[in-house]
């Protein structure tokens, strides 16, 4: 099955890029500062991982020092690609195989975009029943989550998205972001 939308139409082209040598904290403090969940890790326009903010959580767990920990210490290093002229189906496919729910765009092994189920789930609503076909939503949440989401503008940031009510307020997905790892802290 195609969708007929290509992964280059939907990718965020502003991801974030970091060396490998950035410690934790400062990864951090620059995923919250760019409202971002995740990092491409590169070195010399190379993708080398995908730290995202799961992988800086179990750093947390373990009660270590963000400051004393590089991003290629913690991050993903067996990473999937995906190039820009892939259907969309094709990444949800490979999300679902992979359990991945952020791919790195590549043309030639460099990093041109990042692809997030969060991406795809925006482009439409429609694709909201394909994703649950996949298992990425459970069937028997899937109505209570279909009555938590709509189009509209965010309560925090003002820009018109795709919400969800959380804690009472209608947010976008960087605002829910944003008070996850807030509310960590």
């Amino acid at each position: 099955m195609k969708i007929g939308v290509k992964v280059g139409d939907v990718m965020d082209r502003n991801f974030i890029s970091v060396k490998p040598t950035i410690d934790l904290f400062d990864a951090l403090k620059l995923m919250v500062k760019k409202r971002a969940s995740s990092l491409i890790i590169e070195e010399n326009g190379f993708l080398k991982g995908l730290l995202t903010e799961r992988d800086i959580l179990w750093v947390l767990t373990k009660k270590k020092d963000l400051s004393n920990i590089h991003a290629s210490e913690v991050c993903t290093k067996k990473i999937t690609t995906i190039k820009p002229s892939a259907d969309i189906y094709d990444a949800i496919k490979i999300m679902k195989k992979t359990s991945f729910k952020r791919l790195p765009v590549t043309v030639k092994k460099r990093v041109v975009g990042l692809l997030s189920l969060n991406d795809i789930l925006k482009i439409q609503l429609e694709l909201f029943e394909i994703v649950k076909e996949f298992g990425f939503i459970s069937s028997e949440n899937y109505e209570k989550n279909r009555e938590l989401i709509k189009d509209g503008i965010c309560e925090k940031c003002y820009n018109f998205d795709s919400l969800c009510f959380t804690n009472g307020r209608w947010l976008c997905a960087n605002c829910n972001k944003v008070n996850l790892i807030n509310s960590k802290f």
